[in-house]
């Protein structure tokens, strides 16, 4: 019986640490996110703000899912239509449309250039990074490829705060304009994500992890159409 007691103390202290030690991860992640959040929640600006924005090397617009027909998704066309609106407002003359080419049969950056040019920016004006593959690689490479130390970001506003985070740990200047025109089915869940993604670029910054690819540099001061292929 005395030995029943004993295992079962021991067990109960085992679990007892276990939940001291998961209750302490749930805090600091969730501190780490509101550190993320507040420290950004400023440069996150309005269109008509960015146009104040002075000097702006490029809109820098993030990419997302691409359907099957090769189609940007609702929130891909947002985060263009905003990129687009702010070209045309004079934010700044060039855009950088930076996401996933990592295979031939899915690519982004032509659905976000395509799409952009039917908005009416020139081709020419558009750039392409087809190796932004996530948030922190395609901010890393807006400065190490393309040379741009300050920037306005084009993405819904639950993105911007971690993308906002990354570019001052990469000592870019940066701002925010929110491509929320209306709500979008799964935000919830996407919202949850986002605070555990927020923790790991934070870790990602943390440890100045290069990214996925670089390459030779490429001047924003030129052609666009240079980046196409």
């Amino acid at each position: 019986m005395k030995r029943k007691i004993k295992k079962r103390s021991r067990a109960l202290k085992i679990v007892c640490v276990f939940l001291c030690i998961c209750f302490a991860c749930g805090i600091a992640v969730l501190a780490v996110n509101t550190v993320v959040i507040s420290s950004t929640k400023d440069r996150i600006i309005s269109p008509d703000e960015a146009l104040r924005a002075e000097g702006a090397d490029c809109v820098l617009v993030l990419g997302c899912l691409v359907k099957n027909n090769g189609q940007p998704s609702d929130m891909l066309y947002d985060r263009i239509r905003r990129g687009a609106e702010l070209y045309s407002c004079g934010a700044s003359r060039k855009l950088l449309m930076s996401g996933d080419h990592g295979r031939v049969d899915y690519n982004e950056v032509k659905a976000m250039k395509d799409t952009a040019m039917m908005l009416g920016v020139p081709s020419e004006d558009i750039f392409m990074d087809h190796a932004g593959f996530d948030t922190y690689d395609s901010i890393y490479r807006a400065k190490a490829i393309f040379g741009a130390d300050k920037i306005i970001i084009v993405s819904q506003g639950y993105h911007l705060y971690r993308a906002l985070y990354i570019a001052e740990s990469l000592g870019i200047e940066a701002y925010g304009v929110s491509s929320d025109y209306h709500s979008y089915f799964g935000q919830t869940s996407r919202e949850i994500r986002e605070i555990l993604a927020r923790n790991k670029d934070v870790l990602t910054c943390l440890f100045g992890v290069k990214p996925t690819y670089l390459g030779e540099s490429i001047s924003l001061n030129g052609n666009g159409e240079i980046t196409e292929g």
